[in-house]
Formats: C-alpha cells, structure tokens, sequence
C-alpha cells in the first residue's frame, strides 16, 4: 500500500505521518505472527508497568513477589521481538490457579492476540479452578471461557491521616509463628500459597502487624507501597473492630497518605470499615471462578491481598 503525500497546510503532513503508522501497525496484524512465551521473573515487571499504565497501581516489590508461586505462570505474546500482549496464570496448588494482567497494548488490540494468550493461560492451569478479578465490562467475555460469577471486590481510596500511636495490643506480622499466618490465610484463600505468603510479608517495604487473642491470630495485615500511595492487604480479621485495629497500626508504621483498601462487596463489615476512613469507592472488579472452590470465610476478609495472584 502506498501514500502519495498530500500538498497543504501543516496538518496533512501529520496525517500523512499518522496513517503511515497505522499501515505500519496493520502489515504487523497481517504478516507477523503472534509468539508467545514465559517471561523470565526478572521481566515480570513488563506486566507489572503495563498494569499500572492502565490504573491498577500495583505495588513497588510485587514483581519479586509474584514470581515465587509459579515462574511460569507469566506470560508475552511478542512481534517481531516487541512485547503486545501479557497474561498470567498462576498456579497455586494443583487444584487452584489465578489469571491476572490480561493486557493488550492498545496498538495492537482487535487483531486476535489477546485470544491467543489467553487460552496459552488457561492452558497452563490445567484441570485446576481458576479465578479472576476481571473488569466489570468484561463480564460476558469471561464467561464464554466458564468464568462465573461469585462477587464483585471494590477498590477505595482516599488520604488518611497517620494515627499518633498504634494501638498498644498489636505485634509485628514476622513475629508471628508462620504456621498460625499460614493457617489463618487457609480459612480466606482457596489453595496454600506459602512461598508466596513469605514473600509478601518479607519483603523490603511491607509492613505487618497482627493482633492476638486468647493466644489465637484473631486479625493481621499487610501495608505495601504502591505506584500511588499505600495498598493494604490481606487484611484479615474476625470482626470489624479487629480489622480497624490493625488498619490504625499499619497507618501508624507507613505514615498514612493515600491508602488504597479492595474490599470484597458482600462483606458489609469491610465497606462500613473502608467508609470510615473516609475512603471512597475508585473502581470495582468481577472476582469470578471456572468451577468450585472450598468454602471461604469471606466475611473474615477485609482487605484483598492482590488483584492480580488474588
């Protein structure tokens, strides 16, 4: 295809120039071919940046983090040696996976790419669950894949003051004895997820606390620093009042600003919780399910550790 240029004003050049890109990006659509591989964990952070390119301000170390549970569980679809298109899907046992940073580049959108990565995905979960927290819109595109609803997760947000003191009954997460934090996540998440437990909760930045009753883990979270502000999860809790507790701890160990809480919908306790803060709603996803999974005390959880590995 040829373009002849246009004689006139400034503003032909600039489509001149403008549809030569496009017929640039068309010979890409119709004489490359889609490859797609693993990404290596140090290159995890392509969907890391992509991902917050599009609003989901993810945290500063969660690139290292989502690598422990499954290195090749990430995905790239490239062109030409260009990276298009990104997927994972975690697995996280042998009967649980997550699909997160379904991305691609709006260039390259339309062309039958995201398809191609996506059953690469499924492909990689086998037999197992898997879960998602899509976008709402999407909803009957994931169906057609055997997604099914459960409920929708909502992200709040807004500026918290940082209390002057944490409450005087809260304890650092890590000197917690592991077993208890590992047993306590069993109750919320549907597979064990150890490695990636320890991961989170070590690495440089996040920050733990827990709260003891009774000589039981009664609630404990996870403050991380965030492309934007501070993200708080998991937050797990029996009661609301434990949840608060341990919100106002981590405040008071990352110095407050802006503070991001996703929140599961049919949790009640956890929105009044997020509300009183302040917060307010930014967006909500579709948390959805190929198939069944163990019962969750979802009412125990209050803040969800992650929209990407869930």
């Amino acid at each position: 295809m040829e373009l002849r240029r246009a004689a006139g004003p400034a503003y032909h050049e600039a489509f001149y120039r403008r549809t030569c890109r496009q017929v640039h990006r068309w010979k890409a659509f119709v004489m490359s071919d889609l490859q797609i591989r693993n990404l290596r964990p140090e290159e995890i952070a392509i969907a890391v940046d992509w991902a917050a390119a599009e609003g989901w301000n993810p945290g500063l170390g969660d690139a290292a983090c989502f690598a422990t549970p499954d290195a090749k569980g990430f995905f790239v679809g490239e062109i030409d040696g260009e990276p298009v298109a990104t997927v994972s899907c975690v697995n996280h046992d042998d009967r649980f996976a997550f699909l997160g940073f379904y991305i691609v580049r709006p260039g390259f959108r339309g062309a039958g790419h995201g398809l191609r990565i996506w059953n690469a995905a499924i492909a990689h979960a086998g037999s197992r669950v898997i879960g998602l927290d899509g976008v709402v819109a999407q909803q009957d595109n994931y169906k057609k894949s055997g997604f099914q609803l459960a409920y929708a997760n909502i992200r709040y947000g807004g500026i918290i003051a940082a209390p002057p003191n944490p409450p005087a009954d809260i304890v650092a997460l890590d000197n917690i004895p592991f077993a208890l934090v590992e047993a306590d996540d069993a109750t919320v998440f549907p597979a064990a997820r150890s490695a990636f437990l320890r991961a989170w909760i070590n690495t440089p930045g996040h920050l733990g606390a827990a709260l003891l009753r009774h000589g039981r883990l009664a609630a404990w979270g996870v403050i991380r620093p965030c492309r934007a502000g501070h993200k708080i999860g998991p937050l797990v809790a029996d009661d609301r009042a434990a949840a608060e507790a341990i919100v106002q701890a981590l405040l008071a160990s990352a110095g407050g600003g802006d503070i991001f809480l996703d929140v599961p919908a049919v949790n009640r306790e956890a929105i009044a919780l997020a509300e009183s803060f302040g917060l307010k709603p930014v967006f909500e996803t579709a948390r959805m399910y190929t198939g069944l999974i163990p019962p969750l005390r979802i009412d125990r959880v209050f803040g969800v550790t992650s929209f990407e590995l869930g």
